[in-house]
Order: C-alpha cells, then sequence, then structure tokens
C-alpha cells in the first residue's frame, strides 16, 4: 500500500472513529443527524471512489466484477444522499412509504452478479454475453419481486404495516441469499480470492446484522439518526474503503482451478427456475383473497409484464448459448479430425521407423562385403596390371563407392531424418551422374551432349541424394527414348530465381523442353515419386512430360543459395561424351 492509500485510509478510520464517539457521548439532536449523515455518504463515497482505479485498470472479467460491485456501491450511496437529502436539507423525518426503498433493495442485485461471475476461477465453457443475460435476468427477477411483493402496499392500496412488513421480508431474503453467495465463494476459494471474499462476507454481514438491528430499535421506538445502532453500519461502509485500497489490479489472478461444467448446468437451471416461478407467483396472487381485488389484478398484470421481459431475454439467452454450442461442435469435430490426421502420422511414423530398422540393418549386412570389395579393388590397383586392366579395376572401385553411397542415402531417406547439406555445384553433380551412366549409355548406343551453365549458382543440398536423383532420371529418360533418337540432351541454367536440370532426347528440343508454357508438365509422374521426395527435401520439385511416342522430358528446379551469383546470359559450355566400345 503506497503512502497515499495510508493517508487516505487513516482519513476514512479516523471519520469512523468520530462518528462512533459522536454516537456514544451527543444526544439526539439535528446536528448528530446531520453529521451522521454526512459521514455515512462521504464513507460510501470514499468505498467507490476506492474501487474505480481496480475497474479502470482490470481487463475482462476482473473489470466487469468490480464495476458491478462499484454499481452496487453507487445505489446504496444514492440511497444515503435522499435520506440525508430529506433529514439535513428538508428537515423532515423519513417518510414511512419512501420511494428510494427500492434504491437500497436493488443495490445488492449487482454484487450478486459480480460474485456470479466467479473470477477466481478461469472460465471457459460459459461466455461472458451469457452472463450479461444471466444478470439482465436476475435484475428482473429481483425488481419483479420488489413490485409484486411490496409496490402494491405502496401506490395501489396504501398500507404502512404492510408495507413495512413486505419491504422488510424481501429485503432480508435477497440479503441472505448474497451473504450464502459469498459463503460459497469464500469456501470454494484460495489465496488472495479468500481473502477479499472474506472481507466483502464481513462486510456484508456487519451490514445486514446492523441494519436488522436498527429495523428492531425501529420497531420499538428506540432508533434516531446517529444512535448507537447506525455504528455498525458505519463499520461497513468504512469496510468497502478497507476492500478497495488493500486490493490491486493485478490481483487477485484467477487461481486456475479446474473448470466444471456443473456451475454452467446450475446458472441454466437457476434461469428456468425463475421463469418456472412466475406462474407460482401468480396462482399465488390470485388466489390470495385477503388482500383486496385492486391488488390481486396488479400482481396479475405485474406477472404477465415479467413473464413476457424474462421470456424474451431467456429466448436471447438460448439463441447464443446454440451459437456456443455449434462453435463448441465445430472446434470438436477440428479437433476430432486432427486427431484422425496425427494418429495417421503416427501410424506412417511407426512404420518409417520398421522400415528404418529393416533397412539399417540390411545396410550394416551390405556394407561388409562391399567393404571387402572396396579393398580388394583398391589392392588389384596397386598390383602390375596392364592398362586395360588398371581401367577396369578403377572403374570397379568407382561403382563400389557409389553402391556404398546410395546406401547411406537409402538409410538416410527411409528414417525420413534430415541429412547435412553443404552447397554444391550443379554442373560437378550433373558431370558425375553422366560418368557414372556412362557404361549404360554405351550398351544403349546413347550419346550424351550436354550444356553447362558456367555461372549457375550453387545449390544447398545432401551431394549423395541429389547424385542418386541425377542417375534415376538420366536412366529414365534413357530407357523411354526411341530407336529413332540417340541423343541425350542435358541442360543447366537459372531462370525466374530457380536452378534448373533438364533432360530431354533429341526428338524434343531442350528450348521445348524448357518451356513450362509448352503444357504437358506433371510434378507427380509415374516411377519418380522417390526422387520427387528427394526433391522435395530440398526445396524443390520434378516436372515431367511425355509425348505421344513415349519420349520422356523431365525438368528439375532446385532453389539457388542466396549467396550466389547472378547469372551471365548465354554463358553455356557444351560437353559432349562421345560413345566407345565397352571393352
Amino acid at each position: 500500500m503506497n503512502k497515499r492509500s495510508q493517508l487516505w485510509l487513516a482519513a476514512v478510520m479516523t471519520s469512523l472513529v468520530g462518528f462512533m464517539l459522536a454516537a456514544l457521548l451527543l444526544p439526539q439532536s439535528f446536528r448528530l443527524a446531520a453529521l451522521t449523515d454526512i459521514v455515512e455518504a462521504l464513507l460510501l463515497f470514499s468505498g467507490f471512489l476506492s474501487f474505480f482505479p481496480l475497474a479502470a485498470r482490470s481487463r475482462g472479467r476482473m473489470r466487469l466484477f468490480w464495476s458491478l460491485l462499484m454499481l452496487g456501491v453507487l445505489l446504496w450511496l444514492s440511497y444515503q444522499l435522499l435520506w440525508t437529502y430529506y433529514e439535513v436539507v428538508l428537515r423532515q423525518p423519513i417518510p414511512d412509504i419512501f420511494v428510494g426503498d427500492v434504491v437500497l433493495f436493488l443495490n445488492i442485485v449487482p454484487m450478486m452478479a459480480a460474485i456470479a461471475l466467479r473470477p477466481h476461477v478461469a472460465r471457459d465453457e460459459y461466455a461472458a454475453r451469457l452472463g450479461r443475460l444471466d444478470f439482465a435476468l436476475l435484475l428482473v427477477w429481483w425488481l419483479y419481486l420488489y413490485v409484486l411483493i411490496v409496490i402494491p402496499w405502496q401506490y395501489v392500496v396504501s398500507d404502512v404495516a404492510a408495507y413495512e412488513r413486505n419491504l422488510n421480508n424481501a429485503y432480508s431474503a435477497e440479503k441472505i441469499a448474497f451473504l450464502l453467495g459469498l459463503a460459497v465463494c469464500w469456501i470454494g476459494s484460495r489465496g488472495g480470492w479468500r481473502k477479499l471474499y472474506f472481507n466483502l462476507l464481513g462486510m456484508s454481514f456487519t451490514y445486514s446484522a446492523g441494519s436488522a438491528l436498527a429495523n428492531w430499535a425501529i420497531a420499538h421506538n428506540a432508533y434516531y439518526s446517529g444512535s448507537l445502532y447506525d455504528i455498525p453500519l458505519a463499520c461497513s461502509m468504512a469496510w468497502l474503503t478497507w476492500i478497495g485500497l488493500r486490493s490491486l489490479p493485478e490481483e487477485p489472478q484467477p487461481d486456475g482451478s479446474e473448470v466444471s461444467t456443473v456451475y454452467g448446468v446450475w446458472v441454466a437451471r437457476c434461469s428456468m427456475i425463475a421463469v418456472f416461478s412466475l406462474p407460482l407467483f401468480a396462482a399465488w396472487a390470485m388466489s390470495d383473497a385477503v388482500v383486496p381485488v385492486r391488488i390481486r389484478l396488479f400482481r396479475l398484470i405485474t406477472t404477465l409484464i415479467a413473464a413476457f421481459v424474462m421470456g424474451v431475454l431467456v429466448f436471447r439467452r438460448q439463441f447464443r448459448l446454440e451459437r456456443e454450442l455449434v462453435h463448441m461442435l465445430n472446434n470438436s469435430r477440428e479437433s476430432f479430425d486432427n486427431l484422425k490426421r496425427l494418429q495417421t502420422q503416427i501410424l506412417q511414423s511407426e512404420k518409417l521407423a520398421s522400415i528404418g530398422q529393416l533397412v539399417g540393418g540390411a545396410a550394416h549386412e551390405l556394407n561388409n562385403p562391399i567393404t571387402a570389395m572396396l579393398g580388394y579393388s583398391d589392392l588389384l590397383l596397386n598390383t602390375e596390371l596392364n592398362p586395360r586392366q588398371q581401367s577396369l579395376a578403377a572403374r570397379i572401385g568407382r561403382e563400389v563407392r557409389h553402391t556404398k553411397s546410395l546406401v547411406a542415402s537409402l538409410i538416410s531417406f527411409a528414417r525420413q531424418g534430415p541429412a547435412p547439406k553443404s552447397p554444391l555445384d550443379l554442373n560437378t553433380l550433373v558431370r558425375t551422374a553422366v560418368k557414372l551412366a556412362q557404361p549404360q549409355f554405351e550398351s544403349l548406343n546413347i550419346t550424351v551432349q550436354a550444356q553447362l551453365d558456367k555461372e549457375i549458382p550453387k545449390v544447398l543440398g545432401d551431394a549423395n541424394q541429389l547424385l542418386q536423383v541425377c542417375l534415376q532420371l538420366l536412366g529414365n529418360v534413357s530407357h523411354a527414348m526411341g530407336e529413332s533418337s540417340k541423343m541425350l540432351l542435358v541442360r543447366t541454367r537459372q531462370e525466374e530465381q530457380l536452378c534448373l536440370l533438364l533432360i530431354a532426347s533429341a526428338s524434343e528440343t531442350l528450348e521445348c523442353a524448357d518451356d513450362r508454357s509448352s503444357g504437358g508438365y506433371a510434378q507427380d509422374a509415374q516411377g519418380l515419386s522417390a526422387c520427387q521426395g528427394i526433391v522435395q527435401e530440398h526445396g524443390g520439385r520434378v516436372l515431367s512430360r511425355r509425348t505421344e511416342d513415349g519420349t520422356l522430358s523431365l525438368r528439375v528446379e532446385l532453389p539457388p543459395l542466396l549467396t550466389a551469383p547472378s547469372r551471365a546470359q548465354d554463358a553455356t559450355m557444351p560437353v559432349t561424351w562421345p560413345v566407345r566400345p565397352f571393352a
């Protein structure tokens, strides 16, 4: 508590002590009544002001909670000002039938709505807009109860004794309901909320006890303004300032208790009980033969009006509730669909994990003979061989090393693990792939012609995986070539911030294969799913096009590195591998 709040609270306590001393020492007089009324009005005004910063700095339900408490204190203050106006300004006693009694009766309704919000519980199933409708229902029902029980003896048939008796009964029932609600909230809360509800419960109980004591004194002609019976009332008014100054806008926070739908169900049930109570009140009004006919007719008309108003509110609440239920149903369906997709992904992950274990075991078995073959090929290269034998031994070593890299790539792809990527020269990958596939081209009498852009940017990727893609694509195109064309055309270039690899036969020129607008390209070609998956992991895609005669052309798109140099126009390097007989 800061210094200003301490001074404020000290001033309130000083006023309360002065009020007590005046009630104990001063005799009944106009001066005592004026002092009492003014101090009580100031205490209520102080309590109202102490809640204002809490409502202004809070958010959401906390702001609504403090605002409703402020509204209740404001109605209480309005009644006190009316009382002060009669006794101090007009110097008249309060009339036995007082028009301002309805303000005092209704001041508890906003406070009941505040505790009905249950801001100490994290709320998700009970929307704030439904809470506003519940508050409207609560206000209408208590106002109807006051008009039904009290107003007839005030305006229809004037009867002071009946008016005071019915007013006290209705007001007592309202205070008891409010105290029970505070007790339930106090028992079900903890921490800072428990302290807050305890203070509210203590303030309300002190006021209720003081009010009952004052009514007893009035009935025995022992009450006057400023008497000892006003001390509990003044203490409850000063208690409001203590609550406001001791609470912070950031505290208390919702305690994180589990939210149960039972509360929302009971709120709806109470709304229905309030509506269904109207016919019971109407039956009671018509069957009460003791009261005059004019009062019975007035009560019947009041019940019909209240039934219409509350029916509209209930219909509106049901409409809002249906919208909430539809929203919740849509969210449930979306969550169910997401759960199904997650289950499918989990099953797929389990399958891939099993495949990875199987491939890993097979790879270990394959690595042993591959390692032996690689060692023997190296030993063979170190022996005395003629040039032709040296060439064959070197080719065997290259193929064994390539097979070993393919096994490693297969393991990485089956496990769905991210392979380490590094900057790669696409031209070097193409040259390596063409050299490794040269025996296949020679057996098919295919000549490879390459036009490689020497200024093409580097790409970020895994060399083994992209080399596997290049070999697979070269093999697919070469096997799809007809008898009329034995020339395989390979080209690399940069276009629209993409690095391109184009593979086609001589029957379909690279200019045509390079043009995507010519149509016929498909992203998911049959037999290219593995290549498509690897290229997609590198941020690219594979496009294919097949002509009527079965000729296949392929287009691979890969993103370049951001730091790669810009492409020089028309900078190509034609490379041709001649066909040599396989020895």
